[in-house]
């Protein structure tokens, strides 16, 4: 990675991606539940990765191996992008802001239909990513059972699409990070005692009706949750720090009675109609270390 002398040194560190449930306004509630000396740091549902980032931004990361993981392949890819490409993936964007229409937006987002869309190389894909992220409604990543991404544009006058001090800060963070598409589930297969996982999975639904599932083609309902609990048991039994962030619902605070449970308080954003965002309840749950 080369980064340009006058972008070299960065005082914060932060997402280069808007993501649902993004953490980035809960930071100030989750950091205290985070254990004071910890060995090497695992976010298996990384999403935006906004508690690694800052992390790394308050040098707690320092000398630690860090593993990110996440199922979209699609994230990953940009990920590893930012990671290793960020002045060609920069030149990329500059070329979309460029061209970004209404007609353009929506040329670009059927790209995924193509059969040859996994032969695109993958700064056209992380290019491609972040784009639509950057111009989709409320940033919303959500495909239909084929995998298609089926979110219809936004309405931003000036829509960020190439954000070059963001992209090379998280490409400096992300240097000497472990990136890895894959399961949260495979976090087994490398954490250690004193280790400390943050988990931040698709929220359980308030409601029957409120469900946002499609993340990926994969659901992650009640079954799924169950999965995710008995992955979090294990861990605690195997003396890791383990934090998990979900929705405050019976469900869920039944499952984890045996747990630290605290409620906290987050902005809701993806509402089509402004009346219905606002404050919402949710649960951090902590092990017992």
């Amino acid at each position: 990675m080369t980064v340009p002398l006058n972008q070299s040194c960065f005082t914060k560190y932060q997402p280069f991606v808007k993501w649902v449930g993004g953490k980035r306004g809960l930071l100030s509630q989750i950091l205290p539940l985070i254990p004071k000396e910890f060995n090497n740091y695992f976010e298996p549902f990384v999403g935006g990765g906004a508690l690694f980032f800052e992390l790394y931004s308050l040098g707690l990361l320092k000398d630690k191996k860090v593993y990110l993981f996440d199922i979209n392949a699609e994230l990953i890819n940009a990920y590893n992008v930012v990671k290793n490409s960020p002045s060609e993936l920069i030149k990329n964007l500059r070329e979309l802001k460029e061209k970004h229409t209404k007609e353009f937006y929506y040329e670009i987002r059927a790209w995924d239909r193509d059969e040859n869309f996994s032969q695109r190389s993958e700064i056209e894909r992380a290019s491609r990513f972040i784009y639509l992220n950057k111009t989709c409604f409320n940033g919303l990543y959500r495909v239909n059972s084929k995998g298609y991404h089926n979110v219809p544009i936004g309405h931003y006058k000036n829509p960020n699409i190439c954000d070059e001090l963001v992209i090379y800060g998280a490409s400096e963070a992300l240097q000497k990070t472990t990136i890895l598409n894959a399961s949260y589930k495979d976090v087994i297969l490398h954490v250690k005692k004193n280790d400390f996982v943050y988990f931040d999975p698709p929220y359980y639904p308030l409601t029957l009706t409120s469900s946002f599932t499609s993340y990926s083609e994969f659901s992650f309902l009640e079954k799924e949750q169950i999965e995710l609990f008995e992955v979090f048991k294990k861990l605690n039994k195997k003396d890791v720090f383990v934090v998990h962030s979900n929705s405050d619902t019976d469900f869920i605070k039944n499952l984890y009675g045996e747990f630290h449970i605290e409620e906290i308080q987050a902005n809701r954003f993806i509402n089509s109609k402004s009346s219905g965002r606002g404050k919402i309840s949710e649960v951090l749950i902590k092990g017992k270390r």
